[in-house]
């Protein structure tokens, strides 16, 4: 993979399978031989997409899904089905002997009926609770190109995806890979979860951070923002819920615990664009394509992330589409938060930068800085920030702030936690000597 520069982006798309649960087959209810029940667990695991591992995770970003196939449809409801009709033959079995019991005792067969139930109540801070209260809020996102092209099978012409409401004016915040294939001169349409549906367009987008910014024509009166967490605060073990279309069945609610934070993700949508970098929160809530662009809420119901990636189970890089296994990735919200008001201001992002192009390839040894930059530029910009700070080509980053650097995405995905103008501590080894020094991040405006 050809260097990058630390603030910029590449692109390395992947995904995989998930099984079809409809094809498990479900233990005899009667009669015959019932084979054991569950069945054994499997002897091997499914290894990480990509070879993932180690702290730095290769995501998949969740690309626009296509309509439910009809066959999953059919079977789902033969599932159910057949599980009405073993609970029904069950029944009958008890309802039968509890009647022969009853036929040979002297007792009375009178059976009095229970007090009526109370009326069901869901207290504030119940699931069901709170995913009412943010589904008015929440919207399914359909992008069409502009190539007038209905497809929406997520190929490349179109999709669905998830946002929610940022503003009172009419603002929804989203993932830059769920609109960017409507973009220039497409079509952009969000539905809330009482059916109606308003155009929109986009207002700004910011492709390395992976957020977008919508705003609704002829927005309704009435729109009620998400309320926004603070990602900073969130603790590896907290409730979690996502709202999002997964496969297109929108106002789909999952929920789970957050499962790490300040995981370095690179993740592509596959179109061939740049790659999108993050220091993610981890979350095992179910996410799947269609949930893109989605929040990640907190247990009180307050933005904690917007749901943007997801490790695949395959071993490639394939274009198929991938589902759920249990690790999902969201935007910390504190970082997308600033973005968006970036977009909404100007309608271009600004990236924080340290001005040195480094090895995209190494993994586990730090971040190289590479001995040219691209198109044979110098590696380390003049009078940029890593030349003033003193750095220079084959230093080898190891530290950011204190925190470890193992690769080039991990340093970028840590660079872009920040402004422009912060001061960060970068660690770093030059001829096997261990150095520290202080450097004022630069900055680049646009995706260019």
């Amino acid at each position: 993979m050809p260097a990058t520069e630390a603030g910029a982006h590449g692109h390395s798309p992947q995904s995989g399978h998930a099984p079809d649960p409809a094809s498990e087959t479900p233990p005899a209810a009667y009669g015959g031989q019932t084979p054991p029940w569950p069945p054994s667990p499997p002897t091997t695991l499914p290894s990480y997409g990509g070879g993932g591992g180690g702290d730095h995770t290769w995501g998949a970003p969740l690309p626009p899904p296509p309509a439910p196939p009809r066959r999953r449809t059919g079977g789902l409801v033969a599932a159910v089905l057949a599980a009405a009709l073993v609970a029904g033959g069950v029944g009958g079995g008890i309802g039968y002997w509890a009647a022969e019991r009853n036929d040979n005792s002297a007792g009375t067969t009178t059976v009095s009926a229970a007090d009526s139930p109370r009326e069901l109540r869901r207290d504030p801070g119940t699931v069901a609770a709170v995913a009412n209260k943010a589904l008015p809020s929440v919207v399914t996102i359909e992008a069409k190109s502009g190539g007038g092209d209905d497809d929406l099978s997520g190929q490349g012409e179109g999709g669905t995806g998830t946002g929610f409401v940022y503003d009172k004016q009419g603002h929804i915040l989203t993932n830059n890979h769920v609109v960017a294939s409507a973009a220039d001169g497409g079509a952009l349409s969000a539905t809330f979860s009482d059916g109606k549906t308003y155009d929109a367009e986009v207002v700004g987008r910011a492709q390395g951070y992976d957020v977008a910014v919508l705003k609704l024509k002829n927005a309704p009166s009435g729109l009620k923002p998400l309320p926004l967490g603070n990602s900073d605060k969130v603790a590896v073990g907290d409730s979690t819920i996502a709202i999002g279309a997964p496969f297109g069945l929108s106002n789909t609610v999952t929920t789970g615990i957050i499962s790490a934070k300040n995981r370095p993700v690179a993740s592509g949508d596959g179109t061939g664009g740049r790659n999108s970098y993050m220091s993610a929160l981890q979350t095992d809530a179910s996410i799947n394509p269609g949930n893109s662009g989605g929040p990640l809420l907190d247990a009180r119901g307050a933005v904690i992330g917007i749901n943007s990636a997801i490790q695949s189970s395959g071993n490639g890089f394939g274009q198929s589409q991938a589902g759920s296994i249990g690790l999902g990735f969201a935007i910390p919200i504190n970082q997308a938060q600033t973005v968006a008001r970036q977009l909404i201001k100007t309608g271009e992002p600004v990236y924080a930068v340290i001005g040195a192009t480094v090895d995209m390839t190494g993994r586990d040894t730090g971040a190289r800085i590479a001995d040219r930059g691209a198109d044979g530029t110098p590696a380390v910009s003049p009078d940029g920030p890593a030349a003033k700070a003193g750095l220079k080509a084959g230093d080898v980053i190891t530290g950011f702030d204190g925190k470890p650097v193992d690769s080039g995405p991990t340093l970028i995905s840590e660079i872009w936690t920040h402004q422009p103008g912060d001061q960060v501590t970068l660690t770093y080894e030059r001829d096997g000597k261990e150095r520290k020094v202080t450097l004022t991040l630069g900055e680049r405006k646009g995706d260019s």
